[in-house]
């Protein structure tokens, strides 16, 4: 039978969670109860009173009348459309078990067909709705700041782009905004899967349906409604639950021709044996409900998994497509690099020691806005380094900046701005790196003396490594990355990661020119990127997979799948959750075309009669159901990982250790 319940508190649309298009009769649960206790009362009767025949017959005939209608009812919808289906099957079942004049028979056989629809639907359902509960934590209410400073309480549906709101400790986030006064630690697992709390502050982004852990913050509104990236990732998650995979679509061509084999089957068997309970059984038996099960409980299961882990698919054919996956093309800056400058190389000059250099560095940089003074000072917070307050500061943009720190003169910036101002000596020929291998080179000067030097470069993200790894050993069998950047950088990243193919100096032509190349070749090819420049080389590949897509409009709709935060292991596990649905989906096949085999042969050899064959069923759609329920608990191992936070130290000679000398 179809996966939408026939049980059911309310009227179901034209669609059914599993793709089948089916009308539906309404049954209230007090009237399934209520059959069910007339139908026991009629065997309690004939069991204690020899003479109760009567009495039985009339309560299992009432009983079977209440279970059997919303069944026969959904039957004759199905034909006054032209549709045959199995709910056919079911129906004939049920009304030849009423006609042969065994009440008790037929209220049973009904009942068990609707048990195993409410097992199905329930099923379907809750596995449904452990995805709405990740996307339906937007609150109803809002705090909306008023032009006099006062708070007014208003419906989220009412925000508008521009309003102020606030949110207290514990409350949900009612829209998209930007922080613009107070901070606080977030837990954002509802959007990005990461289930460490996110510390923000004063223009830092916040999403609707994150939870506020701490402080009272004031956010500015810039997106509403069903435009938030809850929204918008709400959308596409129900869309994906209506696609099909092509083996979805292959039993809907099917269906059409089954009903009539079983009513064959069926005729041939009352044509020799004149036996009606065998008929009743093999009709009950042939009801292909685990088979049916098969694909979508699995579906909705594997989206279940995905969408815990901040994996948005779009499709259900990209689960599939996946698990056919054998190449993988990723661009470079902001997806196997964060993106953003960090400090790699400290080096002093002379007797100066390392802490020394990096708080006169991180103090003359204190009130610049530039990348460089940004990743200063976070170095010198995780190191515990004291800054001074800077005098004077001046800065001369891409060039570097002055500044009195102690009461001596610095320059911060590179090499020509020292010289230009002044620092005469060679302390160039200390420097053992190269900036065409994509280091960014600032020299530190006091008092016109150079007392040392920092190399900063784009990190490759601490997970990079042992994801690429991974997905090699889980059968991947080309790993290339293409950049936009210099071959000496692609080449140096590449190295760092275990990538074996590095292509730089790469246009967004060039990138859909070498995903092509690499399909030319036979290669099923996954491209990773940022979702924002890569759409080109994204659209181009077999599935493309958007990185860190939170907040991200383009990058949300730029790609097959999304991966809601920048944790490269969920791309490994991308990868084996597809070969694991394929896997559940073809034993729930086996298991379905055997049940069925199994049942007609002991039906029709008379081994179990309509009632055993009627339980048979449901015990099958139970097994198809457990089978897929397998796949909801995938991926918990990556939980609890938090990249930024469980970056190894970075430990060279002349490099940052975790604590400066």
């Amino acid at each position: 039978m179809q996966v939408t319940s026939l049980l059911t508190h309310h009227e179901h649309g034209p669609e059914c969670g599993c793709g089948h298009d089916h009308e539906h009769s309404v049954v209230h649960l007090w009237q399934a109860v209520l059959g069910v206790v007339f139908v026991l009362n009629a065997f309690i009767v004939d069991w204690l009173f020899a003479q109760g025949d009567t009495v039985a017959s009339a309560s299992a005939f009432i009983g079977a009348i209440i279970l059997g209608y919303p069944i026969v009812v959904t039957a004759v919808k199905d034909l006054r459309v032209g549709r045959l289906s199995i709910n056919e099957l079911v129906a004939i079942a049920v009304l030849a078990a009423f006609s042969s004049g065994d009440y008790k028979v037929a209220g049973v056989v009904a009942f068990f067909m609707l048990t195993g629809e409410i097992i199905e639907t329930r099923t379907a359902e809750g596995a449904r709705a452990s995805i709405e509960s990740l996307i339906k934590l937007t609150p109803t209410k809002a705090r909306r700041i008023k032009k006099d400073g006062s708070e007014e309480e208003v419906a989220a549906s009412e925000l508008a782009i521009g309003d102020v709101i606030r949110i207290r400790p514990g409350d949900n986030v009612a829209a998209d905004g930007i922080i613009v006064s107070g901070q606080g630690s977030f837990n954002q697992a509802t959007i990005t899967g990461e289930s460490l709390p996110v510390d923000k502050k004063s223009g830092d982004e916040v999403f609707a349906g994150t939870q506020n852990l701490t402080g009272v913050l004031e956010i500015k509104v810039s997106r509403a409604g069903e435009d938030t990236t809850l929204g918008r990732v709400r959308e596409l998650i129900l869309a994906a639950e209506k696609t099909k995979l092509p083996i979805m679509k292959i039993v809907d061509q099917y269906m059409g021709f089954y009903t009539p084999l079983v009513l064959v089957i069926g005729a041939l068997v009352w044509a020799f044996t004149h036996d009606l309970t065998r008929v009743i059984a093999v009709f009950v038996v042939s009801c292909p409900c685990a088979f049916i099960l098969a694909t979508p409980t699995a579906m909705v299961a594997a989206l279940s998994a995905a969408a815990r882990l901040g994996i948005l698919i779009k499709n259900v054919a990209d689960i599939e497509a996946a698990a056919k996956i054998n190449a993988f093309v990723f661009d470079k800056t902001g997806t196997l690099t964060t993106g953003q400058l960090a400090v790699s190389r400290l080096v002093p000059i002379g007797e100066i020691k390392q802490s020394e250099l990096l708080r006169v560095a991180a103090s003359a940089e204190k009130y610049s806005n530039h990348p460089t003074a940004r990743a200063l000072a976070q170095i010198a917070g995780e190191a515990g380094v004291p800054l001074a307050e800077p005098q004077n500061f001046a800065e001369t943009a891409g060039r570097g900046v002055k500044a009195e720190v102690g009461g001596a003169k610095v320059l911060v910036g590179r090499a020509q701005w020292l010289k230009d101002n002044g620092v005469s000596e060679d302390f160039a020929k200390s420097v053992d790196l190269k900036e065409t291998e994509g280091w960014s080179l600032i020299f530190v000067a006091r008092d016109g003396k150079c007392i040392g030097w920092v190399g900063l470069q784009d990190q490759t993200r601490a997970e990079a490594k042992e994801s690429l790894a991974e997905l090699k050993e889980a059968g991947v069998r080309r790993i290339a990355m293409v950049s936009g950047d210099r071959q000496a950088v692609a080449t140096r990243v590449a190295a760092e990661i275990g990538c074996e193919e590095a292509k730089g100096e790469c246009l967004p032509q060039n990138k859909v020119e070498f995903v092509r190349a690499v399909k030319a070749k036979g290669y099923r090819v996954a491209v990773v990127g940022d979702g924002v420049n890569d759409a080109p080389a994204l659209a181009a590949g077999d599935i493309g997979i958007a990185m860190g897509a939170a907040g991200s409009e383009v990058a949300i709709h730029s790609a097959t799948i999304a991966l809601m935060n920048n944790d490269l292991r969920r791309l490994p596990f991308l990868v084996k959750l597809s070969r694991s649905t394929r896997a559940v989906i073809n034993q729930n096949f086996m298991f379905g075309v055997v049940f069925i085999i199994v049942g007609w042969t002991v039906t029709v050899s008379g081994y179990i009669g309509p009632i055993a064959a009627s339980i048979l069923h449901v015990i099958g759609s139970l097994i198809v159901v457990f089978n897929s329920a397998r796949l909801v608990r995938k991926g918990e191992e990556l939980e609890h990982f938090h990249p930024e936070t469980e970056e190894p130290p970075r430990q060279a000679s002349g490099q940052l250790t975790p604590k400066l000398a």
